[in-house]
């Protein structure tokens, strides 16, 4: 039985409905496009399961044995290979575990390589002019990544787009997500507006609803 996507529930039905009218009343200002796209995780992170099967079944073979048989290595090793696989299983099973064995910067990583497939994969970049913006939000990790295509790096630089990433991820955490992601939407949009304004016959290339995946 497949589980429940975490993704298809971060925003109610409602707050979707203004996310998409955010962005199709930002997209009457400009010729830039803006998608978002939530999913539950940029990774399996299959190391982390590892790392958690190796510490844990190396702690409690430690000890199981000093209690039980005194510390003695012959008895160690067997307990330690038996022990590895149940929290392995554990480990990858775990997402707070999980969470606990992943650093920081392969978080940022595997997000930011997850953003920019995403971007690929779902024609982000086919737009007429190359002005696509995603904001990428993953929800294991609790990180928000927004990138751009050509034509905007050629007018908005990396760091201003992090900072729109960085207040959509505080506001996630203060449990205004869909406030201030719509906030962050209007804000980007006054960027593309200023420097990619609406041009006649514009059509709208991206979907104005959230992307899940």
């Amino acid at each position: 039985m497949n589980m429940q996507k975490k993704s298809n529930n971060f925003f109610t039905s409602e707050e979707s409905s203004r996310i998409s009218d955010t962005i199709k009343t930002v997209e009457l200002r400009t010729s830039g496009e803006v998608a978002v796209m939530v999913v539950d995780q940029s990774d399996e992170y299959p190391d982390a399961a590892v790392i958690g099967g190796v510490l844990l079944s190396s702690l409690f073979s430690f000890i199981i044995t000093t209690a039980l048989f005194h510390g003695e290595v012959w008895s160690y090793i067997p307990v330690n290979f038996a022990l590895f696989f149940p929290f392995y299983i554990l480990s990858k099973k775990t997402l707070l575990l999980k969470a606990r064995l992943i650093g920081k910067g392969r978080k940022e990583r595997a997000v930011h390589l997850k953003a920019l497939r995403a971007f690929y994969e779902k024609g982000l970049h086919l737009t007429k002019e190359q002005t696509g913006v995603l904001f990428f939000i993953s929800i294991f990790e609790h990180k928000v990544w927004v990138l751009a295509d050509k034509g905007i790096y050629d007018k908005i630089t990396q760091d201003t787009l992090n900072a729109f990433a960085l207040k959509v991820s505080q506001g996630i955490k203060d449990g205004r997500s869909c406030d201030v992601l719509c906030e962050e939407i209007r804000n980007a949009g006054d960027l593309l507006a200023k420097y990619f304004p609406i041009t006649s016959g514009d059509e709208n290339e991206l979907t104005n609803e959230i992307i899940q995946q």
